[in-house]
């Protein structure tokens, strides 16, 4: 599913800590009339922050920005994956990890106010569990989580679900419901490389016996040896992977998206 091009708008409705590092912005507000994300629950938007010294026309539009403004005078713009999507509310929640003041969209997040405005462009999307596989492999990190969630929340009653989500530490954990049968294993780093633990746990996963359906994203490293160890190794289809790096490590989203295509077309020639 292509993303949608344009822009739209969301109103700080409220925020919550849903975890030490991650907070919940909830927007609504007219923007949101007829936001949808049809069936994918991997879905995405596209948000842009604007710069503080540049005026922007009103109805601020990123599509129309990028058409007539020089490239330098861009809103920074950054992906994050819709956590939920409240069609009843209008509401729209977006999970942002934070690092304290560095990066763009996560210090925007720590101090939202009701009222704030946020831009974006979406949604995008291409995945949703499949309910006529044997079962479900999902894994990643915090990046990966809110796709993941959204997953688990609709798979059907009865469905089986293997999942690994690698985080910092125990108050890192975050609940959700699920009809089906899921066996959740949280991998705490504590302090450890990021995306080991994740790669070390589904290597010594005991397959079960069926069609299985993968979701593996995070970070780009962790995404590529599983990549090749699901592919080469335990034989799965392309068709039956949805598998990409949301983010790399040492590289803002900038740099990673500037740089994604040829690492994937690098990892695409080692692995085949």
């Amino acid at each position: 599913m292509a993303e949608r091009s344009g822009g739209r708008s969301g109103r700080v409705v409220r925020t919550e800590w849903v975890a030490p590092q991650v907070i919940r912005v909830v927007l609504g507000g007219e923007g949101l009339a007829d936001f949808a994300v049809g069936p994918y629950t991997d879905s995405y938007v596209k948000l842009a922050f604007p710069l503080d010294d540049v005026l922007y026309p009103e109805p601020f539009d990123l599509g129309a920005i990028r058409a007539t403004m020089p490239r330098d005078q861009w809103p920074r713009t950054r992906t994050y994956t819709v956590r939920k999507w409240d069609e009843r509310a209008g509401e729209l929640w977006i999970d942002f990890v934070t690092h304290g003041d560095s990066g763009v969209a996560g210090p925007w997040a720590a101090k939202a106010q009701p009222g704030d405005v946020l831009h974006f462009a979406g949604p995008g999307g291409g995945y949703a569990p499949d309910p006529d596989v044997a079962w479900h492999l999902m894994a990643g990190d915090e990046s990966a989580w809110p796709a993941i969630a959204a997953a688990l929340e609709v798979l059907p009653a009865g469905a089986r679900a293997e999942v690994f989500v690698e985080v910092d530490g125990p108050d890192d954990e975050q609940v959700v419901r699920s009809a089906g049968r899921v066996d959740l294993r949280w991998l705490h780093r504590d302090g450890g490389p990021r995306g080991r633990l994740v790669v070390d746990a589904v290597r010594a996963l005991a397959f079960p016996e069926g069609v299985v359906q993968v979701f593996v994203h995070g970070e780009a490293t962790m995404v590529k040896d599983l990549r090749g160890h699901l592919k080469v190794e335990r034989g799965v289809p392309r068709e039956q992977m949805s598998i990409s790096g949301y983010w790399r490590l040492g590289a803002d989203e900038d740099g990673w998206q500037s740089s994604k295509g040829e690492w994937n077309r690098r990892v695409e020639q080692e692995q085949g």
